[in-house]
């Protein structure tokens, strides 16, 4: 079974949610702020599939 985690408004106007990254993936990945996660959805049958692919960021 995989990680679980909950979604949240973006903020009270928006229609965007978030959701935290699980510490194992960060660590896992080597992920840091301003890092991007690229999302890639495919449908297989009844599932949806979401690939998420992390690309190292620049500070803004």
């Amino acid at each position: 079974m995989g990680e679980i985690t909950f979604l949240n408004k973006a903020s009270p106007k928006s229609e965007s949610l978030r959701t935290t990254v699980p510490s194992s993936i960060i660590k896992q990945f080597g992920l840091t702020e301003y890092d991007k996660l690229e999302w890639i959805l495919k449908a297989e049958g009844s599932e949806l599939v979401i690939i998420v692919k992390p690309q190292k960021g620049e500070v803004r």
